[in-house]
């Protein structure tokens, strides 16, 4: 018998045959191979920023990995790069850092955030400190900026006249600085003796050679044109903006007078770092010729040099300046 044969589909007739299924493939093992690779090049990654940060921090203090960070208010005033090159000659690297707040410059030092700075006289140290309840301390010296007495009718200091009336500044920290400096010049005579503290009612006017009148600060300048005032000391700030130049004064403080003590401009540390090798090394640098020079040019020629201070001087000064501080209180 003969084998019956099955009959041939009809492709016009039949029905599509349905979509074949993907194929399933297993990528357990491709993901977790992928996910270990991530993980170590995550680690390394950690582990080189690690040893970058700790090569600075392992690195000695003063070198290129680990440079003193000093902040400044003026990172562009001339003296920095001549004081930067000064300290590379021998060995120590420096960093300028730039603040625009004279506070926040001693914050950061007080907290570590930099090593020294050199923004300041002793008396704002010390009433900082005072403020603050820190224990920041001078190491060097740099200069005193005279407050300067000028006049439009006298030459000179003899020139003034017995009863004359001179302007200081009504401001606290000016205005006892100005009478310091008309004590200095043998104008007037004070009760007792003069403290950055002093006021007009600490002046004898009995024994004084003038009279003393207060004005604002940014006033003093004009009123030389008022023919009752014979002189006026008037702040730096306000010198050149009147037209006038530190050399026009009749006679202005100095480094070397004791009245010029509480102003003298320093470089401050941490009291931990008062005795730091490095950093003394660097305050000295001030006194460079080359540093000077620069800090003269960028002063006009005004600046007082002050770096004949020891730090045992200076910190005396401050220590001084904080008790007559806490006596006001």
């Amino acid at each position: 018998m003969a084998q019956e044969q099955e009959p041939q589909k009809n492709p016009t007739n039949a029905q599509s045959a349905a979509p074949e299924e993907p194929v399933r493939v297993n990528h357990t093992a491709r993901n977790i191979i992928i996910a270990l690779v991530v993980v170590v090049l995550v680690v390394a990654g950690v582990l080189v920023g690690v040893h970058v940060k700790n090569s600075g921090k392992n690195a000695a203090k003063g070198t290129k990995d680990n440079p003193v960070v000093i902040g400044v208010i003026g990172a562009t005033d001339k003296q920095w790069p001549v004081l930067q090159q000064k300290a590379e000659e021998q060995g120590i690297y420096v960093t300028i850092q730039d603040f625009q707040d004279y506070a926040a410059v001693d914050k950061a030092l007080a907290a570590g955030q930099i090593d020294l700075n050199e923004i300041q006289h002793i008396l704002y140290l010390a009433n900082f400190n005072e403020k603050n309840n820190t224990d920041l301390q001078p190491i060097g010296g740099t200069a005193v900026y005279p407050l300067g007495l000028y006049s439009s009718k006298y030459k000179s200091v003899d020139d003034i006249q017995a009863g004359d009336t001179i302007a200081i500044p009504n401001d606290e920290t000016n205005q006892a600085r100005a009478i310091g400096v008309l004590k200095s010049a043998g104008l007037i005579t004070l009760k007792d003796d003069w403290t950055a503290f002093s006021t007009p009612a600490d002046i004898d006017t009995d024994k004084s050679k003038v009279k003393v009148t207060t004005l604002d600060g940014n006033k003093i300048a004009h009123s030389l044109s008022d023919s009752q005032i014979a002189a006026g000391v008037i702040n730096n700030d306000y010198v050149e903006d009147a037209g006038l130049k530190p050399t026009d004064a009749l006679y202005q403080d100095s480094a070397d007078t004791e009245e010029a003590h509480p102003y003298i401009n320093i470089w401050a540390a941490r009291k931990e770092d008062a005795n730091n090798e490095l950093y003394l090394k660097i305050a000295k640098l001030s006194a460079d010729p080359d540093v000077e020079n620069a800090l003269q040019e960028q002063s006009g020629g005004s600046a007082s040099l002050a770096d004949n201070y020891t730090p045992e001087q200076l910190q005396q000064i401050l220590a001084d300046l904080q008790k007559q501080i806490e006596s006001q209180e």
